[in-house]
């Protein structure tokens, strides 16, 4: 007999280990998901859960224990800010390997500060994410947190390990654009594109140099494609090149340093028309990929998924921004819950209207709700 999605999530999460050594009302699993219901239904802080749970609690108690109740929202804040994270993303990768497929195609990888998790007081910087999406999935892969006086630099390298990337297209903006984190990608059987701006300053001049003089780039052969996008009076123009002249490769590898697998030096064009006001933008990569600009400029532009599919959805349909847990470890378990409920609720695909929209319906409807776990 199929078990119940909430008795699978139990065991996705039974390996996080209770941190509680004494006074224990409630279990550890029924607390931890009692709070991924509560976000995908709706509640976006400890006091909207614990109302949440006190509003449903006869229907968690066919699955949960719950012999002391709902527990409080000042029990939901103790509990997650001394969860080990680790643990917790562990747990949250168990279950991304039940919903995404095998294969991947195209992930991106980029980072999202949570804006009002400092606290000033206790001299605590906000929480910085750096998180793997996968664009054919629609699904966060993987996150990594930020550790303070670091950067994505070095975060980005412990995520890829979380990964399997082979036979994988990696893009990454400027900040991930380093010679370590290139050969970490090719040497994982995945290819990479990555964004270059002055962070690799003579890198950068050199491509620019060689895309914007013509007879150069004439000179180079470099495959082209156009793209032209219209619609509710916006006219988008985007424009690739992509060339593997020999001597620019060859000059890159002896005196910049060597980007393992290098065989792609990218100009993008991009023009935005709206309503007659214009405005152009031109940006330079590299990759690991032949110079099919078709292709290399599909990657390009999925890119940007995840800032449209992810980090604005986190804002607009969880009010991530807005969250003002800041608690020990409470910030990033809270993260990566709603890395997991945003997973569930894109997965589940009767519903045709946005998240936010999925998130009150599944409050309202307890059929939903299995739906959406049952992803």
């Amino acid at each position: 007999m199929e078990k119940h999605p909430v008795e699978k999530l139990k065991e996705n999460f039974a390996g996080v280990e209770d941190p509680r050594a004494r006074n224990k009302s409630h279990q550890l699993t029924d607390i931890i998901i009692l709070a991924i219901c509560g976000l995908i239904c709706g509640a976006d802080s400890w006091v909207e859960i614990e109302a949440y749970g006190n509003a449903k609690i006869w229907w968690f108690k066919q699955f949960l224990e719950l012999s002391n109740g709902i527990p409080s929202h000042d029990t939901f804040g103790r509990v997650f800010a001394v969860i080990d994270p680790q643990q917790f993303r562990e747990s949250f990768l168990s279950c991304v390997k039940v919903i995404a497929k095998l294969m991947e195609e195209h992930i991106a990888i980029d980072g999202k500060q949570l804006r009002r998790s400092h606290d000033r007081a206790n001299e605590k910087a906000a929480l910085h994410m750096v998180s793997a999406w996968s664009s054919e999935n629609g699904i966060v892969l993987a996150q990594e947190k930020v550790r303070d006086k670091t950067n994505e630099i070095i975060a980005i390298p412990a995520l890829l390990e979380l990964l399997d990337l082979a036979n994988c297209v990696i893009t990454i903006d400027a900040m991930g654009c380093q010679t370590k984190i290139a050969q970490k990608i090719v040497g994982s059987n995945a290819d990479y594109v990555l964004a270059l701006k002055k962070n690799q300053e003579k890198l950068h001049e050199i491509v620019e140099v060689l895309f914007c003089d013509p007879k150069e780039i004439s000179a180079t052969k470099p495959d082209y494609h156009k793209e032209v996008n219209k619609g509710h009076g916006r006219i988008e123009i985007r424009e690739c090149w992509a060339t593997d002249d020999e001597q620019y490769l060859l000059y890159i590898k002896e005196e910049l340093g060597h980007w393992e697998g290098l065989q792609s030096l990218i100009m993008v064009k991009s023009e935005r028309s709206i309503d007659g006001d214009s405005s152009t933008e031109t940006r330079y990569f590299i990759s690991s990929l032949p110079p099919n600009a078709k292709h290399l400029l599909w990657n390009i532009r999925s890119h940007w998924g995840v800032e449209n599919r992810l980090h604005w959805v986190l804002d607009m349909a969880f009010r991530e921004d807005e969250s003002r847990v800041r608690q020990g470890n409470a910030t990033e378990n809270l993260a990566i819950m709603r890395h997991l409920c945003l997973n569930l609720l894109k997965q589940e695909t009767t519903a045709k209207c946005g998240i936010k929209a999925k998130r009150l319906k599944a409050g309202w409807d307890m059929n939903y709700l299995f739906k959406v776990l049952s992803a």
